[in-house]
């Protein structure tokens, strides 16, 4: 029985005691967090800073100790939100303001980081090379596409497997295109800022016609695009950034004549339009965010909505995934599941690794912010690409990008210029891009 009676003791000694030996006063975490902060053992510091605040104790130097754990394990992230805590409590601080600034930097929260120097001391402001108005980067980059099947596609015979007979049969075969574009950003104020872009493409098809006989026809088609992208950093870390798209261009083409075998060339102009909006924001390891677009391409108007999520596991830019859903709308189905998308990078030492996958139906399709708008003839079903970053010098970086894109296209045939027949063919083109940007 007294046995019985000192283990029942025992266990209710543990039960009264476990509790206090957790709980900690203001006074206790300080001491504590202060010799963890001392010996550098980031990890401990921020597991008691978790158990200080589930115990309601939070303060300056606990925020700042935090901060300065994270940001030592490199979780910049984490550490930003611990800074941004105790810069709401005191902003004095240089060494504050420093850690802070560069968390955000490291994040690639770089608006974020450029609006809030402007509350910095004058030597924190000539130390991280605040300016209100300043450019930001400038780049340039060239890249060949090219369709590996042009031969065979070109020389198969469309016209027998449609019994074009007396009929007019019709298929412009794409061969190549190559790109020039210039990027410009800068900054217009402290967390607000413009994107500029230019693009030319010169894109080489062959038109084919059988009419009575089979007659082929080089066409070239000059395209040009110009983007331009506002961006602006609302409240504390929201993000809302509209852009205009707008691409025109010509295109040779050769048109028959009432008897069959006789033609003539003629120039057809187009253009389309996109407007776009996107918001975002950043709360710990996640990025939310949602965007919508209003296009007309190839005559066609369409509204497309994309939501997104990014996930930074390492809370650094080391690692990110982001994956995305698109919606599209053309006003007589409703609005639908169009296409998904996935992509992310790796930073390996110096060189960052980007990948990027689309899976769905991609006809008119428009990539974030409008600034990749697949305004090419048929659609796409899935899209792959990998690009390369390398920095060298203090200022540059080289891209190397390749991208592989399936793409459906038709050959028709006309009765009295009303189209009655057609046959898909697919290929995959392939593009190889190189470029270089210039940090200002």
């Amino acid at each position: 029985m007294s046995k019985r009676i000192g283990i029942i003791f025992l266990l209710f000694f543990i039960i009264i005691t476990v509790p206090a030996q957790k709980n900690r006063n203001y006074a206790e975490v300080d001491v504590h967090s202060y010799e963890l902060y001392q010996q550098q053992k980031w990890a401990e510091l921020i597991e008691l800073a978790k158990q200080a605040s589930e115990q309601g104790i939070d303060y300056f130097y606990l925020q700042a100790r935090t901060g300065i754990a994270y940001y030592n394990l490199k979780k910049y992230r984490k550490s930003s939100e611990w800074f941004l805590k105790a810069w709401e409590n005191d902003r004095e601080f240089e060494w504050l303001q420093e850690y802070l600034y560069f968390s955000l930097i490291n994040s690639g929260r770089f608006a974020e980081a450029s609006k809030i120097a402007g509350d910095f001391s004058g030597p924190m402001k000539q130390k991280t090379g605040y300016r209100k108005m300043k450019p930001l980067t400038a780049a340039f980059e060239t890249g060949y596409t090219f369709n590996p099947d042009f031969s065979k596609q070109s020389n198969r015979a469309f016209e027998e497997e449609l019994n074009v007979g007396i009929n007019y049969g019709e298929a412009f075969f794409f061969k190549n295109y190559h790109f020039e574009s210039v990027d410009f950003s800068h900054q217009v104020a402290p967390g607000a800022g413009l994107n500029h872009n230019f693009t030319y493409l010169g894109i080489s098809r062959e038109e084919q016609v059988f009419w009575g006989s089979r007659n082929s026809f080089p066409i070239k088609i000059r395209q040009y695009q110009y983007f331009i992208n506002p961006w602006f950093v609302l409240g504390k870390k929201w993000y809302f950034s509209p852009s205009a798209t707008m691409v025109w261009g010509n295109s040779d083409l050769m048109l028959g004549n009432p008897e069959p075998n006789t033609f003539y060339s003629t120039s057809k102009k187009y253009s389309d339009f996109i407007f776009s909006a996107s918001t975002w924001a950043h709360f710990g390891n996640f990025s939310p965010g949602a965007e919508i677009n209003r296009a007309n391409i190839y005559d066609k108007e369409f509204t497309q909505f994309s939501g997104w999520l990014t996930f930074y596991p390492l809370s650094n830019t080391n690692f990110y995934i982001t994956p995305r859903a698109y919606f599209k709308s053309d006003g007589e189905n409703g609005l639908g599941f169009n296409t998904f998308g996935i992509s992310g990078g790796v930073q390996l030492g110096p060189v960052h690794f980007y990948g990027q996958y689309l899976k769905g139906e991609m006809e008119n399709f428009i990539e974030p912010a409008g600034y990749v708008v697949s305004n090419f003839p048929g659609r796409s079903e899935q899209k792959l690409m990998t690009s390369i970053y390398y920095p060298f010098g203090k200022k540059y970086q080289l891209v190397v990008r390749y991208v592989n894109q399936d793409i459906i296209e038709e050959y028709k045939v006309y009765i009295n210029k009303v189209p009655s027949n057609s046959l898909e063919y697919k290929y995959n083109k392939h593009s190889i891009t190189t470029g270089i940007s210039w940090n200002f």
